[in-house]
């Protein structure tokens, strides 16, 4: 199985003792596991987003959202650490800090049974260097993918942040595995039987069919 997915959303055992059980009889392990994987990016690129477990995926984003809320001069009593980097961000000639970013890859639904954690953000800025802060001191929410810098820390508007994470589905909910495994036996037929003569599936109606299931999980 490569490495970029050592989990596809529905496996090769389940392939094997379903309704397309016909289809992938004489695959050989190392071939089925490829179609499984293959449906699974056929999945995701439908939906435009990460299902399968991932691992240390790294994104780009530009700092420029800014919280109303979190607009002010004078802001309440904090911790030493917090005062000392709004007393940094005074001297550079601003307070008025972005404190929020959201990571692109967050579950659509079912979020009980997605996980997501954050390995590393390094914020790169236009002057005063680069900062790496520790991951544990930001509030993420793994089912929004929101991200809440802590107050104080030095986050300019057009800082570069570098942001990497894992997530996906450790649980897929069965109507991805249903679509993941309607994908896989169009692929088949796709290959070996395309005038749909000797199976009696029809591979356009399977893809429409998973299709339709992941309507539900598309970006909006």
């Amino acid at each position: 199985m490569p490495a970029d997915a050592p989990t596809p959303l529905c496996s090769s055992a389940t392939m094997k003792s379903g309704a397309f059980a016909d289809l992938v009889r004489d695959f050989t392990p190392s071939a089925l596991d490829h179609l499984m994987l293959r449906a699974t990016r056929l999945c995701e690129s439908a939906t435009d987003r990460r299902l399968a477990p991932f691992t240390n995926i790294t994104e780009t984003q530009r700092a420029q959202m800014l919280d109303v809320d979190d607009i002010t001069e004078t802001p309440g009593p904090m911790e030493p650490s917090a005062q000392i980097g709004f007393s940094r961000a005074q001297s550079l000639g601003t307070s008025q800090l972005v404190r929020h970013f959201w990571v692109r890859e967050y579950p659509a639904r079912y979020q009980e049974m997605w996980t997501g954690s954050i390995t590393s953000i390094n914020l790169l800025r236009s002057y005063s260097g680069t900062q790496a802060v520790v991951p544990n001191t930001t509030q993420y929410e793994p089912d929004t993918g929101h991200c809440r810098f802590q107050l104080g820390t030095y986050v300019p508007t057009g800082t570069t942040i570098v942001v990497v994470y894992s997530g996906g589905y450790t649980t897929v909910p069965l109507d991805l595995e249903q679509a993941s495994e309607f994908m896989a036996a169009s692929l088949v037929l796709k290959q070996l039987d395309p005038a749909q003569s000797s199976h009696g599936h029809d591979p356009d109606a399977l893809r429409m069919d998973a299709l339709e299931i992941l309507t539900a999980y598309t970006r909006r």
